[in-house]
């Protein structure tokens, strides 16, 4: 696939799964800004370091990246980074919002700085982005936004205690990429989501993992960074080298909002009875 001339940020690009894609990326021709706060493995703290050291090395393998740190939460800085890329690189035509962090903490526990921690990274942060990406993706010729979701958040059974937060913002993606996908179509800006299993620090591997390699993630969002890429709204789970692409869709025969084709009910009672068959449904 060939990326010349096409510039990307990538979030939460100083280390991991983001510094991987975007070292990927500028391979490919991409031009690419890095950016990184430099949080710990729970999103707490900064170190502006980690991104601008991000950048060195990948500079020194003769890539075209320059380097962001900074807290996309505050609107102002997401406009900063915006600028920053229009000014080296003259627009921007790809967006990948890897940025994130796992921590747990039960429900009873939770407190409001962690709750916001989790909010910032996964709302705030892709919406200031976008707002301000947005005049520019409209001109691009190819224009992608990939976000990042999970099958903790997505699926029941992968569910975990104490990822309330994290699931919470997670899922937050979701809502989103089906928002913007449906306002970008008209200007061909497509939007979907990567669900990604990589054994990173946020699992507490430092050591080269035998399976699970965050390298075996990046061709999935590679795909969905290119103008190979026509599909919009799509969330591709990716694990241990192999890809699912999934997506809500509405049932046959669904005449929305008036009509849902399926079980009728005219009491609590009666939907208590008919409870194995609307679950079916």
């Amino acid at each position: 696939m060939d990326f010349k001339g096409r510039t990307a940020i990538v979030t939460g690009g100083g280390r991991g799964l983001g510094l991987d894609y975007a070292r990927a990326l500028a391979g490919l021709g991409a031009q690419v800004v890095i950016s990184d706060l430099g949080t710990d493995r729970v999103g707490a703290g900064a170190d502006e370091h980690v991104a601008f050291e991000a950048a060195s090395m990948l500079q020194a393998e003769g890539a075209k990246v320059i380097a962001h740190a900074g807290d996309l939460a505050d609107e102002a800085t997401a406009r900063q980074l915006v600028a920053l890329a229009v000014e080296a690189f003259s627009g921007v035509d790809i967006i990948i919002h890897n940025a994130g962090w796992v921590g747990y903490q039960g429900i009873e526990d939770t407190d409001g700085e962690f709750l916001q921690r989790a909010l910032d990274v996964n709302v705030q942060a892709p919406a200031w982005l976008c707002k301000h990406a947005w005049p520019y993706l409209k001109r691009s010729e190819a224009a992608r936004v990939v976000l990042t979701t999970s099958d903790r958040a997505m699926y029941s059974q992968y569910a975990q205690a104490g990822l309330f937060a994290y699931s919470a913002g997670k899922m937050a993606q979701l809502g989103i990429m089906n928002a913007l996908s449906m306002e970008g179509r008209e200007h061909g800006i497509l939007v979907n989501a990567i669900s990604p299993v990589a054994k990173t620090r946020m699992w507490g591997v430092t050591e080269t993992p035998v399976d699970l390699k965050p390298e075996w993630v990046t061709p999935g969002v590679i795909y969905l960074a290119s103008a190979a890429c026509r599909d919009t709204g799509h969330v591709l789970r990716a694990s241990n080298g192999q890809f699912t692409a999934t997506r809500f869709n509405e049932n046959p025969g669904v005449d929305y909002p008036r009509n849902l084709a399926r079980i009728k009910a005219a009491s609590a009672e009666e939907i208590a009875r008919l409870w194995e068959r609307i679950k079916e449904a």
